[in-house]
C-alpha cells in the first residue's frame, strides 16, 4: 500500500502579505497557486489606472491603482513612484502583516534538477524564521539545519544567531539589474538555481 503524500501546512498564513506590482494581467499566478493561494495578496497596478487588471479566481486580494493611492495619500501621493515598480512601496504601507513577500509579475516558478517546482515562498519564510549568522557566513550549508554544526573557528558567542530581517532571492534567466547595468550586459543570463 503506497503512502499518500501530505502537503505541508503553509507557514505564517495570517502573518504574511504577498505584494505584487503589475502592469499586466496576473495569469502568472496560476503557476504560483499551490504556494500563494493560502496567503493574502496586495496588488499595486502600475501605469494607466483605467486599464483593467485580471486576477485569477480563488485568490484573496486587494487591488490598488494610482487613483486609489491619490485618494488615500492625498497630497503625499507623489512620494510613491510609478516609474520602476516602486509602486510596491504602497503595498508595504497598506500591509498590516508582520512579514512581506514581494514578487514581480514576470517571475515564474523555478524547477529543481529533477523537474519539481520549487516553493520559493516557503524557502524565504524558513529563512526568516531561522536565525542568521551575524558577521560570518557559511557558504557550504546552513549551520542551523538539523544535524549540522558550525565550522571550526566560528565564535561560540555568535552561535545563537541573530534575527533574520531580509531573505532576498535571485531570478533565473534575465537578472533584475538596474537600467545602466542591463545596457552594459544585455546578453547576461542566470541559468542555474541556488536556494536563497
Amino acid at each position: 500500500m503506497a503512502a499518500s503524500a501530505v502537503a505541508p501546512t503553509p507557514l505564517l498564513t495570517d502573518e504574511l502579505d504577498i505584494i505584487i506590482p503589475t502592469i499586466r494581467n496576473l495569469d502568472f499566478l496560476e503557476m504560483w497557486r499551490p504556494f500563494f493561494q493560502p496567503y493574502h495578496l496586495i496588488i499595486v497596478q502600475d501605469g494607466d489606472p483605467t486599464k483593467k487588471i485580471n486576477v485569477p479566481e480563488g485568490f484573496d486580494y486587494e487591488l490598488y491603482n494610482r487613483d486609489d493611492i491619490n485618494r488615500i495619500l492625498g497630497p503625499k501621493a507623489s512620494c510613491i513612484s510609478f516609474k520602476d515598480s516602486a509602486c510596491r512601496c504602497f503595498g508595504y504601507m497598506v500591509s498590516k502583516k508582520k512579514y512581506i513577500f514581494t514578487i514581480d509579475d514576470d517571475c515564474f516558478v523555478a524547477k529543481d534538477p529533477s523537474g519539481k517546482d520549487i516553493n520559493a515562498l516557503e524557502q524565504h519564510i524558513k529563512n526568516l524564521l531561522c536565525p542568521a549568522t551575524p558577521f560570518f557566513f557559511n557558504t557550504l550549508y546552513d549551520p542551523y539545519r538539523e544535524g549540522a554544526d558550525f565550522v571550526r573557528g566560528y565564535p561560540f558567542s555568535l552561535r545563537e544567531g541573530a534575527p533574520t530581517a531580509v531573505s532576498h532571492g535571485l531570478w533565473l534567466n534575465i537578472p533584475d539589474y538596474d537600467a545602466p547595468t542591463q545596457l552594459v550586459k544585455p546578453r547576461e543570463r542566470n541559468s542555474s538555481f541556488d536556494h536563497p
